[in-house]
């Protein structure tokens, strides 16, 4: 199939995930296609609303799952409003898969931490169904989720189902304010809960928010065997760069955190210019990277 002609996709399910978020399952339009489509977690597709342009957007369900594909998205231009707008039965575009993944078969057998807050949980939840789906292949999954506030959770009936089951360790929070009369999870900002959640002495350390030790290095909670773990990080570039400084006071390598820059994707093969970070181009070499190549980017990224 042709780089530049998209998959005629239908809307089989639309999920108003928080305020302006919103999630598609889509179905192709041609069996065949769909049958012979493959993707891998990590990889990113264009979806058009035709008529009003295309927008790139993770694939947000898992290859584990055959028959459809899912997106979520925030309305925020015209192409996102247009995508808003439509409903079940509706006809959208998608160009895909590009980009490279996360490498989850390196992952089989060690421990996982999930870290990412708000919208940024969609790239990281193909991952996290993905190992679910397949989970006798890997040792602890603990998912770490934060928003600003409960209503800015998306997935919310998921979070429900890791909460629920024995083998994934969940921990979701809230800004302070951001909670409800019925909030049963943490009220904190996310990165203070990661740190507390892999520290021996919570309460010793100082707040995330709050004065700041450049030397500081934390003790690490026995329960975490740090070198056979792997985080997968996501988020705005500054709770990625504090979730990073965190990780690496507790002892962890740059070559053991993942992170994704789809915020970065634009026409999807390298051909617009406008993905490049640097001498790199995110669309063909990402948006997949780890902490060590990230820290060789530009400060840009």
């Amino acid at each position: 199939m042709s780089i530049y002609k998209p998959y005629l996709m239908r809307i089989a399910q639309a999920t108003d995930e928080a305020p302006g978020v919103k999630t598609f399952r889509l179905e192709f339009v041609n069996p065949k296609e769909g049958e012979a489509f493959s993707f891998k977690a990590g990889q990113f597709g264009e979806y058009s609303a035709f008529g009003y342009g295309e927008s790139t957007f993770c694939i947000a369900s898992p290859h584990t799952r055959k028959g459809y594909i899912e997106c979520t998205f925030r309305q925020a231009g015209r192409v996102t409003t247009a995508l808003n707008n439509m409903t079940v039965g509706d006809i959208v575009g998608f160009r895909g898969p590009y980009g490279n993944t996360f490498p989850i078969e390196q992952w089989q057998g060690k421990n996982i931490i999930f870290a990412t807050g708000g919208i940024a949980l969609p790239p990281i939840r193909c991952v996290i169904w993905t190992c679910l789906d397949e989970r006798q292949k890997y040792r602890d999954v603990t998912i770490i989720y934060g928003a600003k506030t409960v209503a800015d959770l998306v997935y919310k009936h998921e979070i429900k189902e890791w909460e629920a089951r024995s083998d994934v360790t969940m921990l979701k929070t809230v800004d302070p304010g951001g909670q409800t009369k019925d909030w049963d999870g943490r009220v904190d900002f996310f990165p203070t809960t990661l740190k507390e959640y892999l520290s021996r002495n919570p309460k010793q350390i100082e707040r995330a928010f709050g004065k700041k030790d450049p030397d500081a290095v934390y003790e690490l909670s026995e329960k975490i065997d740090v070198r056979n773990t792997v985080v997968a990080v996501c988020g705005p570039p500054f709770v990625i760069k504090m979730c990073l400084d965190i990780l690496s006071r507790f002892g962890f390598t740059t070559d053991q955190v993942w992170t994704t820059l789809e915020n970065r994707m634009k026409c999807g093969i390298g051909k617009c210019g406008r993905c490049n970070v640097g001498g790199v181009y995110v669309c063909k070499e990402g948006p997949v990277f780890t902490a060590t190549q990230l820290k060789n980017l530009p400060n840009d990224s």
